[in-house]
């Protein structure tokens, strides 16, 4: 695909890439800005900070070992289970859809979704706080009822891409789909 600027739903910027393995086979992976040194550091001096300020009142050493070890725990959590790097999408034709998000901490979580179970992929719209928000998803078909829709798997959840970045996944993915019906 071109480079085009995209951003996410608060307006940072986020890049979008696309692989054609072949014309059954495409990947898009939606990449976010890596964690700020910064921000690292100013969360992190606030806390010490913070913490300084009770021991100097208090004289409680037990303050400061606290605080040292909340900011390291809160700063593993977030890599590990908040802060993803990256979310993708493999499309194959014939097989199916495979989902995966990548977090900073090397953790990766992977969903594959057969194509036997897809409805449909669609853009979806929603409330969210004061703004309407558009997301991708794909439609699980009822086993059932195939006419019935069974529940709603969302793509880049972390991500949070904006409609132009939206369209052209869609776009590629229902190309794909076509060709598989």
């Amino acid at each position: 695909m071109e480079d085009e600027a995209f951003s996410d739903i608060s307006g940072k910027p986020i890049s979008l890439d696309c692989q054609t393995h072949s014309s059954f086979c495409r990947e898009f992976t939606v990449s976010s800005p890596k964690m700020s040194i910064g921000k690292v550091m100013v969360y992190t001096c606030s806390v010490w900070l913070l913490a300084y300020a009770v021991f100097f009142f208090t004289q409680n050493t037990a303050v400061l070992s606290s605080a040292i070890l909340v900011t390291l725990a809160g700063m593993m959590l977030h890599i590990h289970f908040v802060k993803v790097d990256h979310e993708s999408l493999l499309v194959i034709g014939s097989l199916g859809i495979q989902v995966s998000s990548s977090y900073a901490s090397g953790r990766e979580v992977t969903t594959f979704i057969e194509m036997s179970k897809i409805k449909d992929i669609v853009i979806n719209e929603a409330v969210y706080l004061h703004q309407i928000i558009y997301y991708l998803c794909v439609l699980l078909k009822e086993p059932s009822e195939p006419n019935e829709v069974s529940s709603v798997v969302t793509l880049f959840q972390s991500s949070k891409p904006r409609l132009n970045c939206l369209v052209k996944v869609y776009r590629s993915c229902q190309e794909i789909l076509s060709k598989c019906q």
